[in-house]
C-alpha cells in the first residue's frame, strides 16, 4: 500500500525536506510569542534572570509536547489535528494581578485547578455542542482573526517599543516580506508555494542581517546544553485567584473552540466533530496544567497557526509534530531558541498580517454557510458590533470592576462569543428555516 506523502491531508506524512520547512514556518510564527509571556510576567514579579531563562526553556518543552499531543492524542486527550500550543498572552494580566498579591507560587495554583477545570469542561462538551452553530463559531473566528490583525501591523512596523517603530527600514523589511509571500503564495507551485511564509522569512531574514537589523549576541552568547526543571516554584491555593483564573480557561476554551474551527474549515472545508472538540478542550486544560508543574503559564491553541493553515490548506499533523520538535530539542539546547529570537519583529510581522487575515476569512467562511440576513445578519451585527467595539475601546468599560473589565475588555473575543451564544438560543428561527426543519 502505497504511503500517503500529501501535505494536505490530516494523515499525509510528507517526506522530511518537506515537512521540515513547512513545520519550521509554523514555529517561526509562533516562538516569541510563545516565550513573550513568561518574560513579562518573571519581569514583573521579579524572577531572576537565572530562573527566567530556565523558565524560557521550559515554556519551549511545554509548548512542543502539547502540539504533539494534540496532534496524535493520548487517549481522549488532544482533538487529532494540526494545532499549534503556546503559551496564552490572555492569562498575562491575571497572572499578574494574582502573583502581585500571592506570589508566582499563587499564580501556579490557580493555572494548575483552572487547568483541571479546563479538562472537565472537555469532558462535556458535546453536551453543549448545541450552542456552537456555525453562525457562533464563526462569530469566534472572525473576532480571534480581527483581534490579531493590530498585533501583525505592530510586528510589522518594528515591534511594540521598539525605537524605531514604524521606521522606514521597518516598514521596508516588512512589505519585502508580504511581498516574497504572496509572490510565491500565487505563482509558484509545490514546495515553493506551501512554504511561502517560510521563504518570505527567510528573505526578510537576509535583508535584515544587510541592513544591520539583526543582533547576533544572543546567539553568541546562549549555553549549549540545559535542562528544564519541573517544580522549579511551589504551589499555593487561593480562592479568589482560583476563581479569576477559571473565568480566563473559559475564555480560552472558547478561542480554542474557535481555533479548531478555523483548521478544520481552513484546512478542510468542514465543521469540528464532537470527538475533535472534546479532546481539543481536554488537552488544552490538561496541557495548561502539565504547564503549571514545569512552573510556566497555562498554554492554549495559536491562531497565527490556524490562519497559516487557512493560507496554506496544510492539514498534515506530521507537518505540525515536525515543527512540535524544533521546540522540544530548542528546550534542550539554548542556541535553537536563541536563533529564533534574533529575528526582526518586522520580519515575523510581513507575514503575519496576512496570515491573520485568513483567519477572519475563515470565520467569513463558517458564518456565511447559510444565508446571511434575517436572524443570523442581527446575531453578527450586535456581537461583532459590541464584541469589536468594546476590544478597541476598553475605556467604555471603566465603570466596572478590574475584574470584569479583565474578562470583557481587551480582544473583545469574549464579548462577541457570549453575545452570539445568548442570541442564538433566544432569536426564534426564521420561518424558511422553521419549515425546512420541519420538511
Amino acid at each position: 500500500m502505497k504511503k500517503n506523502r500529501s501535505p494536505y491531508h490530516l494523515d499525509g506524512v510528507p517526506e522530511l525536506k518537506t515537512a521540515l520547512p513547512l513545520g519550521l514556518q509554523h514555529i517561526l510564527a509562533m516562538f516569541v510569542s510563545n516565550i513573550t509571556p513568561i518574560i513579562i510576567v518573571a519581569g514583573v514579579l521579579g524572577i531572576s534572570p537565572e530562573q527566567k531563562t530556565l523558565l524560557i526553556q521550559a515554556s519551549m518543552l511545554v509548548a512542543g509536547l502539547n502540539t504533539l499531543i494534540q496532534a496524535y492524542t493520548i487517549g481522549p486527550i488532544g482533538a487529532r489535528l494540526p494545532i499549534v500550543v503556546g503559551t496564552s498572552f490572555a492569562f498575562v494580566p491575571v497572572a499578574i494581578s494574582i502573583g502581585m498579591k500571592y506570589g508566582f507560587e499563587g499564580v501556579l495554583g490557580a493555572a494548575l485547578v483552572g487547568g483541571i477545570f479546563e479538562g472537565l469542561l472537555g469532558l462535556v462538551i458535546k453536551k453543549v455542542r448545541k450552542f456552537f452553530p456555525p453562525i457562533v463559531t464563526g462569530v469566534v473566528v472572525l473576532s480571534i482573526g480581527l483581534s490579531l490583525l493590530p498585533v501583525g501591523i505592530n510586528s510589522f512596523a518594528g515591534g511594540v517599543g521598539a525605537a524605531d517603530f514604524g521606521s522606514l527600514e521597518n516598514l521596508f523589511i516588512g512589505t519585502v516580506v508580504l511581498v516574497t509571500v504572496v509572490f510565491f503564495k500565487q505563482f509558484t507551485k509545490g514546495i515553493l508555494r506551501t512554504g511561502s511564509i517560510f521563504i518570505g522569512t527567510i528573505v526578510g531574514f537576509i535583508i535584515a542581517i544587510i541592513m544591520g537589523k539583526v543582533n547576533l549576541s544572543p546567539l553568541m552568547q546562549a549555553e549549549y546544553l540545559t535542562i528544564p526543571k519541573p517544580m522549579m516554584f511551589g504551589f499555593s491555593f487561593h480562592l479568589d485567584a482560583i476563581l479569576a483564573m477559571i473565568l480566563m480557561f473559559i475564555v480560552s476554551a472558547v478561542e480554542t473552540v474557535g481555533d479548531m474551527s478555523g483548521v478544520t474549515m481552513g484546512g478542510a472545508g468542514r465543521e469540528t466533530t464532537d470527538r475533535e472538540l472534546s479532546g481539543g478542550i481536554l488537552a488544552d486544560g490538561l496541557g495548561s496544567a502539565f504547564a503549571a508543574l514545569f512552573s510556566v503559564l497555562p498554554t492554549t491553541s495559536f491562531s497565527q497557526n490556524t490562519g497559516i493553515i487557512a493560507m496554506t490548506g496544510i492539514m498534515s499533523r506530521f507537518v505540525v509534530a515536525t515543527g512540535a520538535m524544533f521546540l522540544v530539542v530548542g528546550a534542550f539546547i539554548p542556541k535553537i531558541g536563541a536563533l529564533f529570537t534574533i529575528i526582526p519583529a518586522s520580519v515575523i510581522g510581513g507575514s503575519l498580517v496576512m496570515v491573520f487575515a485568513m483567519i477572519s476569512i475563515s470565520g467569513i467562511n463558517l458564518i456565511t454557510k447559510e444565508p446571511l440576513v434575517g436572524r443570523n445578519a442581527v446575531i453578527l451585527a450586535v456581537s461583532l458590533g459590541l464584541g469589536y467595539g468594546l476590544g478597541n475601546v476598553p475605556a467604555a468599560l471603566n465603570i466596572f470592576p478590574e475584574s470584569i473589565k479583565l474578562i470583557f475588555g481587551g480582544s473583545g473575543i469574549v464579548v462577541s462569543g457570549t453575545i452570539a451564544v445568548f442570541l442564538n438560543l433566544v432569536l426564534p428561527l426564521d420561518e424558511k428555516t422553521v419549515i425546512e426543519k420541519t420538511a
